[in-house]
């Protein structure tokens, strides 16, 4: 079949989705089936973006200024343009509360992914952040492209182990070698970077998996195109994942991988089971998205 540039051809097929190891909202394991599609063999990254916005004078959400009829409850000192900035502290902290760790701060964009103060000059190969989910299906349509589903970004992220832990087989770090870019240390205050990276990193520098996708596990969460349900009989636990301001009804889709910030002693969501639902109207630092094309889509090759 022809290529298309930038993306890697997923015959269809049938897995086991899920898992019943860790989180309540990865259950029940079960055999799902897709179709087969092209992805993006890496997270979109700010240089991609970048192209988007310069051809489209597009503005993000985080670039834009809040609603404040969406936010009732709001400090209207935080109704401006800005998004969630991941904060370390100084020590331990209270892991039930988020913003121990989550900050909102003005002017912080997929521009100025640290704040106003911050740019990204030199990080044209990392993924683009502080894009919610109606950035990611912009750029997606800009592309002649689409977000994935949650069963065809798990059955990619596989990479053919089916039914494997993480995304490259069951130890976590084979011969010591890091398979991905996460949190080393007592989250969220000591990263010891024995990955080598403190935040997101460039989205070839870990290896790809047996299907050839990069940075499926880590770096940066990305969005699928799925509606996100919480177990009937559960809530999901706040994490270091979903640091919301938004709604307790607001919509949300499943983000799927983990990111930098997933550390063994709070978010163990390194792996392609790994789910949660996120609000449509955050950003973050630590969510991106990467691509698909179906068969039955159009595209030039």
């Amino acid at each position: 079949m022809a290529g298309r540039v930038g993306m890697i051809w997923v015959p269809g097929g049938s897995f086991l989705m899920g898992s019943t190891s860790v989180y309540r909202e990865e259950r029940p394991v079960r055999t799902e089936s897709v179709s087969g599609f092209w992805m993006d063999t890496q997270p979109v990254t700010n240089k991609q973006f970048g192209e988007f916005i310069s051809a489209t004078a597009y503005a993000t959400f985080s670039e834009r200024q809040p609603d404040a009829a969406k936010y009732p409850d709001a400090d209207p000192a935080l109704l401006v343009p800005g998004s969630l900035v991941f904060r370390k502290p100084p020590g331990p902290v209270n892991l039930r509360d988020y913003r121990n760790w989550w900050e909102y701060v003005p002017g912080a964009s997929w521009l100025h992914p640290e704040g106003p103060d911050s740019i990204i000059d030199s990080r044209d190969n990392y993924p683009v952040v502080h894009v919610a989910y109606e950035d990611a299906c912009a750029y997606a349509a800009w592309a002649g492209k689409e977000l994935p589903s949650e069963a065809e970004w798990e059955f990619a992220a596989r990479g053919g182990l089916d039914g494997a832990t993480y995304a490259w087989g069951e130890e976590f770090a084979p011969n010591g070698r890091a398979m991905a870019n996460t949190w080393q240390g007592r989250f969220p205050w000591e990263n010891l970077n024995e990955d080598g990276y403190e935040g997101t990193s460039p989205v070839d520098a870990f290896p790809a998996n047996g299907y050839g996708f990069y940075d499926m596990i880590g770096n940066v969460w990305e969005w699928t195109a799925s509606s996100f349900a919480p177990p009937r009989t559960d809530t999901v636990k706040k994490s270091c994942c979903v640091p919301s301001e938004a709604g307790a009804d607001a919509t949300r889709r499943v983000v799927k991988g983990g990111s930098h910030l997933c550390a063994p002693n709070y978010c163990q969501r390194y792996r392609p089971a790994a789910r949660l639902g996120e609000p449509v109207d955050t950003s973050t630092g630590h969510i991106g998205f990467r691509c698909v094309v179906r068969k039955s889509a159009t595209m030039p090759l």
